[in-house]
């Protein structure tokens, strides 16, 4: 799999994911500091991975899961990046986003290097989407090719219904 930023290749580091594999553990930073763990979590999961919260497309991709996570009440979609937690609180306030959880994977890089989002030349996430099953089991995996595009939001909305 090759995955771009601007149209450079970059590396990802970790473990690629595929559908039907368990979803591995991480720790995260919540906006108060706190870890979280995947085993924190219950119900059906969707973990959208971004580089940083505080960019164009980034921005446009988390107000459209906020917007979209209000037709899914027995799903929890959390989104992660490498910004501070402070950050991702003040970008979601000023945002008026209250249906997506912002976790940081700052300190540990656990999420990155667990589920292969990790760009070594940038030290940020690469942007991808993983829904989890209550079974922890993974149901949908996309790796964008292009970092600075939008997922693929009618297919992870398929498999969130199904």
């Amino acid at each position: 799999m090759t995955v771009k930023f601007n149209g450079n290749p970059v590396t990802l580091e970790g473990k690629n994911i595929k559908v039907g594999d368990m979803a591995p553990e991480f720790i995260l930073k919540d906006n108060a500091l706190n870890d979280v763990k995947l085993s924190d979590t219950k119900g059906k999961r969707v973990f959208v991975s971004v580089p940083s919260i505080d960019t164009e497309v980034c921005d446009m991709e988390v107000r459209r899961f906020n917007k979209e996570a209000a037709s899914f009440p027995n799903t929890t979609i959390y989104v992660v990046s490498m910004d501070l937690p402070f950050a991702q609180s003040r970008w979601c306030g000023n945002a008026g986003i209250e249906s997506v959880k912002t976790l940081s994977d700052y300190k540990d890089r656990s999420f990155g290097m667990n589920y292969g989002t990790y760009i070594k030349e940038l030290g940020l996430l690469a942007r991808a989407v993983f829904v989890v099953d209550e079974s922890n089991k993974v149901t949908y995996v996309e790796y964008c090719e292009e970092i600075t595009k939008e997922p693929n939001y009618e297919k992870v909305l398929e498999v969130i219904k199904a």
